[in-house]
């Protein structure tokens, strides 16, 4: 019975016409609260863009939150350490299986902690390399290359690495890519404005992916 509240929950929030999206603050000593400027930017680019309606101010939510269910999308970021209770990692896998979506991106020095912690998650499955023919590159914009690069760091080329539950994509891991970085306000990083619009449109692919699949 709770369990299909929190689906019914689930689903009213993806119907709605206004949607919010919202940032994992996750415990382990990570900074979950990396990059404060990307999200707001990507919502408003998305809105602008390719016709969402997404509440402009993201929420932040903690992973055993029965809030979870309120958001289609759930964005995880940092650079440290990153601990899933067994609490979290059973509400976690709930709000995945029941048609939520975890977007992890490794802004440096993540991968080698939530590695593990998605292993608890999905503990019989492994990440899978997504290709560049995945419909998550194809639409809105074209990635005919799978990935973008937009920050460097050790020389490695980009991937993006998922879970499926039932064919489809629950969470989505960037790496060595940096798309946070470059959804943050220009100032911050001083990227260029092609590198900047490369992050974002690939950000919009996300969305677009989430809300239509």
């Amino acid at each position: 019975m709770k369990k299909a509240f929190y689906i019914l929950l689930f689903l009213c929030a993806c119907s709605s016409f206004a949607q919010e999206i919202a940032l994992l603050k996750y415990s382990g000593g990570g900074d979950w609260y990396a990059n404060p400027s990307s999200l707001t930017n990507l919502i408003a680019y998305c809105n602008n863009n390719i016709n969402t309606a997404i509440v402009a101010k993201p929420a932040t939510v903690e992973p055993s939150s029965p809030n979870l269910f309120s958001f289609p999308f759930i964005h995880m970021t940092g650079h440290g350490n990153v601990v899933f209770s067994p609490t979290d990692v059973q509400n976690l896998k709930s709000y995945l299986n029941s048609g939520g979506f975890l977007h992890i991106d490794d802004n440096y020095g993540l991968n080698q902690y939530v590695r593990k912690e998605i292993k608890k998650l999905f503990p019989n499955q492994k990440l899978v390399e997504i290709p560049a023919s995945h419909a998550i590159f194809q639409k809105p914009f074209s990635f005919p290359n799978g990935l973008p690069k937009i920050h460097e760091h050790d020389g490695k080329r980009p991937q993006a690495f998922g879970i499926f539950s039932n064919n489809r994509l629950v969470l989505l891991f960037t790496y060595e890519s940096d798309l946070g970085d470059g959804w943050e306000d220009p100032t911050v990083n001083n990227d260029p404005p092609e590198v900047r619009e490369k992050a974002l449109k690939m950000g919009a692919n996300i969305i677009n992916y989430i809300f239509n699949n």
